[in-house]
């Protein structure tokens, strides 16, 4: 990262982790990508022109495209980035034609999955929302189990508040692990797991592609006092 930008007359270098940091916190960390990509252009054109082949070509992206399973999109992420702000749907989400290309390299690749992730983590966790509900919409059983263990636990709040349940210390234990024992019977026989892997396969899928393919939109820069 830090080695694609030529060096400065005094012969300064500053480790690539603490330069993403600066560009991050300036809101420049979309120059990494704009940068990597027209080394990307400059070297394949450099190849092209001497012995690469479309086989090279070829190869290359489909290194780029595999390494996403050696990529952690969830490094950078944190419990504030679900408390932060949405980010709109239409301009910063989804974007325009021009907010998409392939990655120009691996490390290109890992940069945008994991600040994407970060950046648009609470549109991410929505859309997850949304296809577990199409998920229980196409499996009214896991619908059904699902209510049926909230209802299960309601209920046992509500014995507990009328009888004081907190007075019996083992009784209230025992009648824990029964409920405890039929809502995991209700879920697997109704096949609530599988809506729910269902939901995470298509979640996980749509996120990791969105985040490879998206390029890093430029933020505001933070405003600083005199």
């Amino acid at each position: 990262m830090g080695r694609a930008f030529s060096s400065n007359p005094l012969s300064l270098s500053l480790p690539d982790p603490a330069f993403e940091s600066w560009l991050r916190d300036s809101g420049y960390l979309e120059l990494l990508d704009t940068n990597s990509a027209a080394l990307s252009t400059t070297s394949s054109t450099t190849a092209t022109t001497t012995s690469a082949t479309i086989t090279h070509s070829l190869f290359h992206y489909l290194w780029t495209f595999f390494s996403l399973l050696t990529v952690n999109p969830f490094a950078k992420l944190t419990t504030d980035d679900f408390s932060a702000r949405t980010p709109s749907w239409t301009h910063e989400f989804f974007g325009f034609a021009g907010s998409y290309s392939f990655p120009s390299s691996p490390d290109t690749l890992k940069l945008r999955v994991q600040e994407n992730v970060k950046r648009y983590a609470r549109n991410y966790a929505t859309l997850f929302i949304l296809f577990f509900a199409c998920s229980l919409y196409q499996m009214p059983l896991a619908l059904l189990g699902l209510i049926s263990s909230l209802a299960i636990w309601d209920l046992f709040k509500f014995s507990s508040d009328k009888w004081k349940f907190d007075r019996y210390p083992v009784i209230r234990q025992i009648l824990i692990r029964i409920a405890q024992c039929a809502t995991v019977i209700i879920l697997i026989c109704l096949n609530v797991q599988m809506a729910l892997f269902y939901a995470l396969s298509v979640g996980y899928t749509v996120m990791i592609l969105h985040a490879a393919f998206r390029k890093l939109a430029s933020q505001k820069q933070p405003s600083r006092g005199r």
